[in-house]
This record gives C-alpha cells, sequence and structure tokens, in this order.
C-alpha cells in the first residue's frame, strides 16, 4: 500500500480544478444581472439564483460581490473584443471590400447598447473611488481603444492629412458610443435615431 504522500496521494491532487471553467460558464448571467439592476440593488443571492447555483457555490467562485462585479467588467471587454473578432475575420477582403473599421462602424450602428451590458460599465463609473473597480474599468477602456485606433489607422492607411490622429478617433467614437447607449437609456433617440448618429457622425471621424 503506497505510504502516504506517495504517488497515489499526488495523483488525486492533481485532480484538474473547474473553477476556472466554472466562472467562465456562470459569468454571462452574472453580467446579465448587473446590467439589469445595476451594482448596488444586485445582491448575492439573486446571481447565485440567477446562475442556477447555490449561494455558498458562488462564493467558491468569486469571494465577495465586489470580485463579481469586476469579473462582469472584464466580461464585458472580452465580449465586445470577442464579437469584433468574429466580425473582422467573417468580413470581405480584398480591392473594394470595406475595411476592418467601417465594418465595425456598421455592426455598431445596428448593434450597439442592444445586449444592454454599458450598463455594466456605467454603474462601474460610480464606484471609481474604488481601486479594483477603476483598475478593471482602466483595463477594458485601454483594450477597446487600442483595438479601434489600430482599426482607424488600417482604415486609413496613411492618409489622414487634416483628420485628427488616430489614437483621438477612437477616443470620440467611443465617446459616440456612450452619446447613443446614454440616448437608449433615457428614452431620447429611437433606434433608427441612433443608428443614423453613429454610423453618419462615425463616418466623418474615420474620414
Amino acid at each position: 500500500m503506497p505510504r502516504a504522500g506517495g504517488p497515489a496521494s499526488i495523483g488525486a491532487m492533481a485532480r484538474p480544478n473547474r473553477s476556472d471553467e466554472r466562472r467562465r460558464e456562470v459569468i454571462r448571467p452574472v453580467a446579465e444581472t448587473f446590467a439589469e439592476l445595476g451594482y448596488r440593488r444586485t445582491t448575492t443571492a439573486v446571481l447565485a439564483e440567477r446562475c442556477g447555483l447555490q449561494e455558498v457555490a458562488l462564493y467558491r467562485l468569486w469571494p465577495d460581490k465586489k470580485a463579481m462585479f469586476v469579473a462582469a467588467i472584464e466580461f464585458v471587454g472580452d465580449n465586445t473584443e470577442r464579437i469584433w473578432d468574429d466580425l473582422i475575420a467573417g468580413g470581405r477582403t480584398g480591392k473594394g471590400a470595406p475595411s476592418a473599421a467601417e465594418r465595425l462602424l456598421a455592426h455598431e450602428a445596428k448593434h450597439l447598447g442592444e445586449f444592454g451590458f454599458h450598463r455594466i460599465l456605467f454603474a462601474g463609473f460610480s464606484e471609481t473611488d474604488d481601486e479594483d473597480v477603476r483598475a478593471a474599468l482602466k483595463a477594458v477602456y485601454t483594450r477597446l481603444l487600442r483595438r479601434i485606433a489600430d482599426m482607424v489607422e488600417g482604415h486609413r492607411d496613411g492618409g489622414a492629412a487634416g483628420l485628427p490622429a488616430a489614437a483621438m478617433t477612437a477616443w470620440a467614437l467611443v465617446g459616440l458610443g456612450t452619446a447613443t447607449n446614454l440616448g437608449r437609456e433615457l428614452g431620447l433617440l429611437g433606434e433608427r435615431a441612433r443608428g443614423e448618429l453613429f454610423a453618419s457622425v462615425g463616418r466623418h471621424l474615420l474620414g
């Protein structure tokens, strides 16, 4: 019989940890709940119910509600980049094909804000005195701004005379998206008006 601490017990200790996989499985309902209820009104009991888990099981995945909210912010960035990657990979290439930036603009003019995940970022803005929330927001916006700037650079291909720098254009496009989502949340812009605003102003910014 193997002694304690020998090969048999080492093998038992080497069982794969499913926590990362479980977090990936439930992060979308976690994000959807924060998007619907905001940070302050969301409770871990509601999060557990929406995920189909006992509350104690949810606490095995994240230590507290703030960690769950930070994970939801990170999910917004990951999900956005995943959509953009699929959009770019599935587009036409070659002469006369729209650039990645043009495909992004057309897509966002139609779909921006449809899942409501921007509400997670909006909720995070009121929690920026918390270092962890602020760092998560900063990381997400840094990633997305960099991706947009790269697409703007590719679209212009050196022909940017008289236009703002790509990094500034990325900021302007993010601001435009934020404004259209505010219009959605406040009922000041209908669906058609939001799309037209984003597409027309976005085209002007791209050059």
